[in-house]
């Protein structure tokens, strides 16, 4: 490119001197803003984004867990004044959900707010520029826009593998090896959804937190999100002045003396050697850059006072022994009590700041008492939640009365748990609530049609309100229709027209979006399911698989990790008596009890697991959508329903693992609350299980005369579905809907 000529028209060359202006700005901008990190990733993406904005969003953060060293203080302190020196707007984000997660402080969260508020103080008082900076609690910026800030999280989870989330846990001090607790992989998610949520330019954390924001940068690339987030990573500086003492740590508010000992008597530094030597860590990150300059007083005979400006003079001297330790730690003890004295200054003239210090002091030291996940306000919050109708039955009509609601609400499930729990519930509560669900992801079938009409039409009759779950959130966890949230919602409005049809009494019976209720309330449903994970290790939720669908050996993404978590969390949420679902989502109605256990609450929610259906033809544990010929569908048509029970799995004289008895037992005699079968010799009416599998074992009920009845009872029971999908618009449009999504072959 020819040098612009001398001669060039004067807009011409003004334009020219404009743009390398510019040019020179943004390099200087750069240059100030890379001085921050000891890895920027990436150079030109930092130079390209300070050349098209002018106040670039940074997102730095802590979590608030104790007393501050100065590692964390004044390097975070330098790095701010930097950054917004160069022009950048930095959030600083105080995790404090996150050290709930994390078990800091017990997990209270008042403490940990405490705790926040002191360390806000600090930064303030050692010389944090605040003109560009603004503090944001997590917990309150994703309570303000938590239906922003969730499905983000969801969609990153459901996006990487657990394996790949588990090789971030350095950002939490632990490694992928250790006993991990699924808030383990919350946290990680939910830290890399930050600075997206925040929509931050830069990310500024320690090397450290480094995996966690290229999650966040290849997030980006995934999904095509424009402006991916340039990394600056800062060097990690030693915490502890001593490896084998810990309390060699120099923090924020230690005093001359304290900083003294610590440094003259603890600290570790060897001599004549650089490498590894924490004295001379802290005199190159932190004296260097705070005073541009590093002086070491010391008498004539051992050289005299220096005053050195970089630190590879430093080095030099040390390595050559011309610097000795002592002087070094002299020096250094010096630098550093200059820069703290107006930390203790504030804290001792400023009644807030004395009077948080003081609250930080008191709770650390309760803390030192007990390191376990202690009652949080939650947790309390939840073991007040009781019965509160009168507690004894009033007299023998009123026992009879619960002796007939019992009957009929154990009568659904195949296993209660406990049915002394049900009874005493029964008769406390006239209107006990009753949590089901369901997870929209393809055609119904008809065990999870009838049946769930039958035990929801039974537990309203028992005076049951009953709340049931359409879990939206949880079908996209699960890539359900490949995680398209609208298709999912189609199919969950297919559902309810489907049990409405098929003559469920809707009097007390009341649907719930769980993205709808969750997002209104999210201030309540999420601490309660952050609560549940750190409160339970990785390989207790992983055991929860088969309510997927999945196996623990399968590969899992993060999602499947969050799901359980969630689940567990909805029983509670909708401040559930009885969970009514069917035996493979037993595990995490027990993880519930469990957890009801782990805070003292005295009432679990009792739990009536109903029997699962097996699939129609031979060695089918269960009914697969996936297989059209394995189950019969809620709007399948009459000859397709023949043909299905024509073929069904039937041995002869053999009532266990027969499909075909096992539709009489559990949807046809609970239904109509008789069996008909239509023989040559006449009609045979059965009122019990028991005697159908008497006579079938005995020969006396063929094979052919089951299947005729079945048909006819199963036909009879669908035909009110079949009439309203052809009659009602609105249902055969939403049928032509779900079969377009190509849920089945």
């Amino acid at each position: 490119m020819e040098a612009p000529s001398d001669n060039a028209p004067p807009t011409q060359a003004s334009s020219l001197a404009s743009k390398l202006q510019i040019s020179e700005e943004v390099e200087r901008r750069c240059n100030i803003i890379k001085s921050v990190g000891e890895q920027c990733i990436n150079d030109d993406e930092l130079r390209d984004l300070l050349a098209k904005k002018a106040g670039p969003v940074c997102y730095d953060g802590f979590e608030p867990s104790g007393k501050m060293h100065i590692a964390q203080g004044l390097m975070k302190i330098m790095n701010v004044n930097k950054l917004t020196s160069a022009g950048c707007r930095v959030k600083i984000w105080i995790a404090d959900w996150f050290a709930f997660m994390n078990n800091k402080l017990g997990g209270d969260l008042k403490k940990i707010r405490i705790v926040g508020e002191y360390y806000k103080e600090i930064f303030q008082a050692a010389g944090m520029n605040g003109e560009n900076v603004e503090f944001l609690w997590s917990s309150d910026e994703i309570n303000a826009r938590g239906d922003e800030y969730w499905p983000l999280v969801m969609d990153i989870a459901c996006r990487n593998s657990l394996a790949k989330i588990k090789r971030c846990m350095p950002i939490m001090g632990h490694s992928e090896t250790d006993e991990l607790s699924a808030a383990h992989v919350l946290y990680v998610c939910m830290q890399c959804a930050d600075p997206l949520f925040l929509e931050a330019d830069i990310c500024q954390l320690g090397m450290d937190q480094q995996t966690v924001n290229l999650l966040a940068r290849d997030y980006c690339d995934e999904t095509e999100r424009g402006n991916k987030p340039v990394i600056l990573s800062h060097h990690m500086l030693p915490t502890k002045m001593s490896k084998n003492d810990p309390s060699s740590a120099i923090f924020m508010d230690d005093d001359e003396v304290e900083v003294n000992r610590k440094i003259k008597k603890k600290a570790y530094c060897p001599p004549k050697i650089v490498e590894g030597n924490p004295c001379l860590e802290y005199v190159k990150y932190i004296i260097l850059p705070w005073f541009s300059e590093f002086t070491v007083e010391r008498d004539e005979k051992f050289g005299g006072n220096k005053t050195f400006n970089n630190f590879e003079d430093i080095a030099a001297d040390y390595e050559s022994d011309k610097l000795h330790p002592m002087d070094l730690k002299n020096a250094l003890s010096k630098a550093l009590n200059n820069i703290l004295q107006p930390v203790r200054d504030h804290f001792k003239t400023n009644n807030g700041a004395k009077n948080l210090l003081k609250q930080v002091n008191n709770l650390l030291k309760q803390d030192q008492k007990t390191n376990r996940v202690v009652a949080t306000e939650l947790s309390k919050e939840m073991e007040a939640l009781s019965v509160n109708a009168p507690s004894s039955a009033a007299g023998l009509e009123m026992s009879e009365e619960v002796e007939r609601k019992y009957n009929i609400v154990r009568s659904i499930g195949e296993e209660c748990i406990q049915e002394d729990e049900l009874k005493n519930m029964l008769a406390k509560k006239p209107t006990p609530i009753c949590y089901d669900g369901f997870e929209p992801s393809g055609r119904m079938h008809i065990a999870q049609g009838v049946m769930k009409v039958t035990n929801v039409n039974k537990l309203t009759s028992a005076g049951c309100q009953v709340k049931i779950w359409i879990a939206d959130w949880f079908a996209q966890l699960n890539n359900k229709l490949g995680g398209d949230l609208e298709k999912i919602k189609v199919v969950g409005e297919y559902f309810k027209e489907i049990w409405q049809a098929g003559g469920m009494n809707l009097e007390k019976v009341a649907f719930l979006w769980a993205s709808e209720e969750i997002s209104s309330r999210g201030n309540k449903y999420w601490p309660l399911v952050m609560d549940i994970a750190r409160r339970n290790n990785l390989r207790r939720i992983l055991r929860c698989g088969q309510i997927m669908g999945r196996s623990e050996t399968e590969v899992l993404s993060a999602a499947q990790i969050l799901y359980p978590c969630m689940q567990c969390a909805d029983i509670f949420f909708l401040e559930a008596d009885i969970c009514q679902l069917g035996m493979d989502q037993r595990k995490v109605n027990m993880l519930a009890r469990e957890y009801c256990d782990d805070i003292k609450r005295k009432n679990k929610p009792i739990i009536l697991s109903h029997h699962m259906l097996p699939g129609l033809l031979e060695g089918q544990e269960k009914m697969s959508k996936s297989n059209p010929s394995s189950a019969i569908f809620m709007e399948d048509e009459e000859d397709a329903v023949n043909e299905k029970i024509s073929q069904a799995h039937c041995p002869l004289k053999t009532v266990e693992g027969n499909p075909c008895l096992e539709y009489v037992k559990y949807l046809v005699l609970p239904r109509f609350n008789e069996f008909v079968v239509e023989q040559n010799d006449g009609n045979k009416t059965f009122t019990s299980f028991e005697d159908i599998a008497a006579d079938y074992e005995s020969g006396e009920l063929s094979e052919e005369d089951l299947k005729k009845a079945l048909i006819k009872a199963l036909n009879i029971m669908l035909q009110p579905v079949r009439d309203h999908f052809k009659t009602n618009e609105r249902a055969k449009n939403l049928l032509e809907q779900v079969r377009a999504f190509r849920v089945t072959r």
